[in-house]
This record gives structure tokens, sequence and C-alpha cells, in this order.
């Protein structure tokens, strides 16, 4: 990236005296540091250096304890480069700032592969040298939540302030009683040219779901879904609120998912799942059959964490078969309808707590396997699913073998990042396994 335009953009605006550069790492969460507008210049060239291992701390931004390029490399660290965005102002923040996305590079400026945004930008490159390219568009939901008492609740209407604890599926009023925490979302998203649709109100008590329109580039799309949660998160407390992607948290309410659209491009710009039928061309299918030959082993980069799986339940609007369907809702991978010309894939197994890119890379890596093995996916199912397929890992710890056992996965993600992604989610799992929750003191105290 030529650094004098950033710094033009930077230099139009005195009030900035402080940025913050950052990698995203695995689990979708931005680490980096502070540096004084000063210093710019040498992050816009390059000259940041951060650990390797920044990139696979766990939840609560802990060592991964045997983490080889910690223990045995010595900790080294690795060049950061910017992403090429360009500077993200942060304007919810006490005084203003801005982001500058950055990702990793080793000495000899090869890309580190253990870096998620660089995993995303290998399997674009491979169907780059298809003459393919995917146009992606991604759906996040969230909650609006008030964090004021002993525990996280739905919101209070800021018109009405009666708590939204109902089903608002689709409920014009419960976006207009946000409408301008929502004008605060869509100025910074278009501001930064994240391409927002429609919002709508969702089935739990302040939650809603925003779309992202569709992009012929897939590390856009992905980036846009990272600093899109960033923006509500941020946006959200400048209105005493909390903004959660969380994929469950009330038990009674709907899960947060992150459903991810696509189709491919050959070179003159035609659609190659369009054969002009509804059914969609043999490519679609084999693309299809890839995403459910791999769904299962996929799964912990679609559910990575404990809380994931409490959405993943029959009957809990999220899919728990590996099925795939015309239209139905109820199938994990779907084919929307519309025209011919706009044949599309919908994947509805990611939740909204799922690094943006890892979900697009698993999920592309397995229509790329599928198109290049010509995999036949099964018989599509009709309304809804009928047991016949299998199912989703259950639980955290059985997700964490199948990712970590698959050989497919091999195809899709460098040696480096299967390896430290596997011990993050190991370490993770263990910390709450040694964690005793009240509920139980109160069942077995006295009682057993």
């Amino acid at each position: 990236m030529n650094p004098q335009a950033p710094m033009a953009w930077l230099e139009g605006r005195p009030a900035i005296t402080s940025l913050r550069a950052a990698v995203c790492d695995l689990n979708g969460i931005l680490r980096g540091k502070r540096v004084p507008v000063a210093q710019a210049h040498k992050v816009l060239e390059g000259q940041m250096r951060m650990p390797y291992s920044i990139t696979c701390l766990d939840i609560w931004g802990e060592d991964v304890a045997g983490n080889p390029i910690v223990y045995k490399q010595g900790d080294i660290d690795g060049r950061c480069e910017p992403t090429g965005r360009g500077f993200l102002p942060m304007n919810w923040l006490g005084s203003p700032t801005a982001l500058l996305p950055l990702w990793m590079l080793d000495e000899a400026g090869k890309p580190y592969l253990g870096d998620p945004r660089r995993a995303l930008a290998a399997i674009c490159d491979r169907f780059a040298a298809l003459g393919l390219t995917p146009v992606v568009a991604t759906e996040l939901e969230f909650y609006l939540v008030d964090t004021s008492g002993d525990e996280p609740s739905p919101p209070k209407s800021p018109v009405t302030h009666k708590l939204l604890d109902g089903d608002g599926a689709l409920c014009i009023d419960d976006l207009d009683h946000f409408e301008a925490f929502f004008t605060d979302v869509y100025a910074a998203c278009d501001a930064h040219d994240v391409p927002v649709d429609s919002a709508i109100s969702e089935n739990g008590g302040g939650q809603f779901e925003i779309n992202l329109l569709h992009v012929p580039d897939p590390l856009k799309a992905a980036d846009d879904a990272l600093y899109f949660k960033r923006f509500v998160k941020g946006i959200a407390r400048k209105y005493d609120l909390a903004a959660s992607f969380m994929a469950k948290p009330f038990l009674d309410r709907s899960g947060n998912g992150f459903h991810v659209h696509f189709s491919l491009l050959d070179r003159d710009g035609r659609n190659v799942f369009d054969n002009g039928t509804p059914e969609g061309s043999p490519v679609m299918h084999h693309a299809v059959g890839g995403l459910l030959d791999m769904m299962r082993a996929s799964s912990l980069i679609f559910a990575p964490h404990r809380n994931s799986y409490r959405r993943l339940q029959p009957n809990a609007h999220a899919p728990t078969e590996v099925v795939w369907g015309y239209e139905s809702r109820h199938a994990a991978v779907r084919i929307p309808g519309g025209p011919n010309s706009a044949r599309r894939i919908e994947h509805r197994v990611a939740g909204a707590d799922a690094n943006p890119y890892l979900v697009l890379a698993a999920i592309l890596g397995a229509a790329l396997q599928g198109i290049e093995k010509a995999i036949v996916p099964p018989e599509p199912m009709s309304s809804q699913p009928d047991g016949s397929g299998a199912s989703l890992p259950l639980d955290w710890k059985l997700a964490i073998e199948a990712f970590e056992s698959s050989l497919p996965m091999h195809d899709v993600f460098a040696p480096v990042l299967r390896e430290t992604f596997v011990g993050m989610k190991r370490q993770e799992l263990q910390v709450f396994s040694q964690r005793i929750n009240p509920f139980e003191h109160e069942t077995y105290l006295e009682t057993v």
C-alpha cells in the first residue's frame, strides 16, 4: 500500500492524536498497539513488529500452554503491514482516534499463514488460479443488551421506557425505538465503505439483523463483517447499551447467526452456479457436496466457543443436521429462490461469535474441494430435516476432535493455523471445565 494516501487522510484530521494499529486474532479479536500520530508513518511503511503469538492467544488473552511459537521458537516477532483498507475513525471514543488494520508476514516478506486474514487470502488465490471470483454477502444478528444490572437483560425502549422482552420478528416499532442508534451505525458503515443493506428486528427482544451487500472480494466481505461488529459494539456504548454477537446470550431467546451467501463468477463475469434452471448448475451441486462433506470438521470454525453450542440445538432456529435444500431455512445449506442469474448458496451454520476470516475460508475452501473433486451431494431435503443427515457435533469437545482429525482440513488451513487453533480451543475448554458454577453448588452441595 502506498502510505501517502492514508497519511494525507490523517494530516487532514489534526484532532486525531493517537491511533490503534491491530491484527485480527483467531478468535476474531483485534489485538495491537496505541500509536502516537507522530509514529504513524512507521506503521504505514510496515515497520511495526508484534509477536506471531498474538494471533493465537486464548479468549482471555493468555498464551496457550505448550504453544511451539512461544515455548520452542522464543515468541519471536513478525512484521505487520497495513491491509490496504486505510484508517477507520472510531468516533464513539472520548477523543478522536482511528484504527489501522494490519496483517502479518515473516522476515522474508512471505504471508504468515497463522494469521486468519492470510488464510482467507490463500483460498482466494486458489479460486483466482481457476479463473473464479467468489461473490460474498453476510448477514449478522446481534442483541442490544442492558448490562446495568447483575445479569444482562433485553433493553428498555428509549421511547416507551418499557422492557423489550417479547418476540419482535420484523417489528418496525422495535427498529423505530432505536432509530438514533441505527442512524449512527449506517453513517459509520457508509463512511468506511461497508455496504449495508436492510435492517430487521429478529425473534428475540432487542435482537436485530443487518445485511451486508454482495461484494466480489471475500477479503473485503470478511473485513466488512469484522468492522461492522466493531462499529455496532462501539456505537451501542454511546447509548449506554452493550451490543452482543454472542451465539446464545439468552437461553429462552433465539441465538445470533452469521449467514453467508456466495456465488462464483468466471473470467467473463458469468455466474457459474446458474444453468438457466432453479436447480442450479453441476458446479453449484459440487460446491454443495464439498460443504456437506466438510461441515462436521468445520464446525469448530462455525461454533468456536463453549456458548456456541447452546445455539446449535433442535428447534432453536439454527441447523443441527448436515443437509441441504431449496428455499428451506431449516437446512444447513440453503439454495434461495429468485432469478436464475442470481443463483447462489446460503450457508447457515456459523454463529455471529465466529471469526469472519475463518468462516469464509472454511466455507469457500470446502466449496473449492467439492468443485475440484466433483463431489455429488445427497438428495436435497424436502421441507425440514428428517433425521437422515449426519448431525453436527453436539458439543465443543467433539467439534475440536473433528477439526483436529480431518485430513481434508489440511487442504484448507496451513499447519501453523490448525495446530495453534486446536491448542487454543483445548485450553479454553480446560479452563471452563475447571470452574464450578453456582447452580452446581445449589444442586449438589448438601443433596448428594
